[in-house]
């Protein structure tokens, strides 16, 4: 599906009721939130000090994960500013490790897994494979009141 076919097929979605793991301990379910949430999913971050899974790099957008997460937490007070009550990131790794990304990388906010791709699965949110991994494609969801805004 191309770029603007996904922004249609997703703007103006009402978010399955899904509960997702948090790195902060919760389970959140992005239907329940009132207000505007902004969810940034991402395909994965490495391991630190390991390599990349083989061929990576050649996966157009797969790179930059981590430099997305620092761009989020270095504008995270900018965009609640501007009315988001909460911003979240988003992948399919599993919240032990996610725990670890944040830690690592000092975000002012948790991460939720999608492990078992309930939510990508509910929400037709694009994926890909690599390295024997079902991931998430990067794409920003802006959530209000449990309704997509904007993608």
């Amino acid at each position: 599906m191309t770029k603007s076919g996904i922004i249609e097929e997703l703007t103006g979605k009402a978010l399955p009721d899904v509960a997702l793991p948090a790195t902060d301990g919760t389970e959140v379910s992005l239907a329940q939130l009132s207000g505007i949430t902004v969810v940034y999913a991402y395909p994965r971050t490495s391991p630190p000090n390991e390599p990349p899974i083989e061929g990576w790099d050649q996966i157009p957008g797969a790179r930059g994960c981590t430099p997305q997460s620092k761009g989020f937490a270095e504008h995270f007070d900018s965009i609640l500013e501007v009315g988001a009550a909460r911003v979240f990131g988003l992948s399919t790794q599993d919240t032990g490790y996610q725990k670890e990304v944040v830690e690592r990388l000092a975000l002012p906010f948790p991460i939720l897994s999608d492990e078992q791709l309930a939510l990508a699965g509910k929400l037709g949110l694009p994926r890909f494979e690599a390295g024997g991994m079902t991931l998430l494609t990067r794409i920003t969801l802006v959530i209000e009141n449990g309704v997509i805004r904007k993608v």
